[in-house]
């Protein structure tokens, strides 16, 4: 059944009911292999078939309620400080509380590991809820209560509706819900959710379109702030750059650079999770100083180099929080959040430590082979953050770096939103 037809039957025929045991057919057939007779045989829509096959092979129990372990207080409220969508929450419930509490539905918004960090709406929707356990504190992911909106869309980074007998528990069917990732708009890597659900019958078609349009309202918001906050540290500090000699960078506490003396502006900075002032070692530049500023960082470029570059690369593929690599060497360790593709780069690298020519990287990323510019453009973004880490001709960890790989516990959790070939042959073992 596709997109277009569930939303086609519901809007023009208004017969929830009908579509209601139309969709609980395609999900028996689906889990028994077993149609009905005389039933007419239906395929789910693609994004929920292939969320069925991952959850199938999860080992979640259709007919069976996992309790949930939620959150403590003091933990939940560890998250919620730390998360940038506390930022945006007023836009968030200014685009759809009101709209939920009208349909008899509650707004949802979670971290990118799933937990429902806030929860909003009808009174009586919400008490529906917490006999489902879906409560704030939560683990909303596939693997816990299989197909839903928020944890289907963080598997597949995109918005996604899931209705009725979409769900893959048979106790979540009696909802509907919608939900639209959210993403740090500076370097796309994934914050969380926003998400609205509610009873089966109160589904409209264009509750995902206003999920999606309020969730890009969101992340315009954080771009404006982020643009704010770079402004105001460009202005404290331009005059201490222009009374520094030698090589100097501004940069906020994330690594934009907002100013830069002696050398070309690069647009972002690879530091540390947790940085502190003195000594310390930045792919590109070597040994470094790092000062504090107002609301940001002061490196001074140009310190003797060590004795010996990065020793240890650790890359982290298991799902717990995103794909990282982190760098040790003499001068101590930092870690680097991958983008999807970059993720891939490297499981590739990490897997063939005698390196991969730029055509094997094609089949590996896209299974076609003349597709090399792309992987070389990659490659030079990459080594920008991993300078003295990646070797090329071939592409491989340099000699002498000790390579960790981390891996899911179970092989077909591997980077679950790729598709690209080595990575999928790898989920089969």
């Amino acid at each position: 059944m596709s997109d277009r037809s569930i939303h086609s039957a519901i809007w023009s025929a208004q017969d929830i009911r009908s579509t209601t045991r139309r969709l609980a057919t395609v999900h028996e057939v689906a889990l028994t292999g077993e149609a009905l007779p005389g039933a007419p045989l239906e395929s789910p829509r693609a994004v929920i078939g292939e969320s069925w096959r991952r959850v199938l092979g999860s080992g979640v129990d259709p007919d069976r309620d996992q309790p949930q372990l939620l959150l403590s207080v003091a933990e939940l409220e560890h998250r919620r400080q730390k998360s940038q969508l506390a930022t945006v929450l007023p836009v968030l419930n200014e685009g759809l509380l009101a709209t939920a509490d009208a349909a008899q539905q509650i707004m949802v918004v979670t971290d990118a590991e799933g937990r429902v960090l806030w929860r909003e709406g009808s009174a009586p929707v919400r008490r529906m809820a917490d006999r489902l356990g879906f409560d704030k504190g939560a683990d909303w992911t596939e693997g816990v209560v299989g197909t839903n909106a928020i944890g289907t869309a963080l598997v597949a980074r995109r918005p996604v509706l899931v209705h009725s007998a979409e769900h893959f528990v048979r106790s979540h069917q009696q909802w509907t819900c919608a939900a639209a990732p959210l993403h740090d708009p500076r370097d796309g890597r994934l914050l969380g959710t926003v998400d609205i659900s509610g009873p089966a019958h109160t589904f409209h078609p264009t509750t995902l379109s206003l999920v999606s349009a309020v969730a890009r309202l969101a992340e315009g918001e954080l771009r404006t702030r982020h643009h704010t906050s770079l402004e105001r540290l460009r202005s404290s500090a331009a005059p201490v750059l222009a009374r520094l000699g030698g090589r100097a960078l501004a940069v906020d506490p994330n690594g934009w650079v907002v100013g830069v003396t002696g050398l070309t502006p690069p647009e972002r900075v690879a530091l540390p999770k947790a940085p502190e002032a003195g000594p310390l070692w930045l792919p590109r530049y070597g040994m470094c100083a790092l000062e504090p500023l107002p609301g940001g960082w002061l490196i001074r470029v140009g310190r003797p180099e060590p004795e010996a570059g990065p020793s240890r690369a650790v890359l982290d593929v298991s799902g717990r929080d995103g794909a990282t690599v982190t760098v040790s060497g003499p001068a101590g360790s930092w870690s680097h959040a991958l983008t999807p593709r970059h993720a891939e780069l490297l499981f590739v690298l990490a897997a063939h430590p005698r390196g991969r020519s730029a055509a094997e990287l094609a089949e590996d990323l896209f299974g076609d082979g003349s597709r090399t510019v792309t992987v070389r453009a990659e490659l030079s973004r990459l080594r920008r953050h991993l300078g003295g880490v990646l070797a090329h001709r071939p592409y491989r960890f340099a000699d002498g770096v000790a390579v960790e790989l981390l891996l899911p516990p179970r092989p077909a959790a591997l980077l679950p939103q790729s598709t690209a070939p080595a990575v999928v042959a790898a989920r089969r073992g």
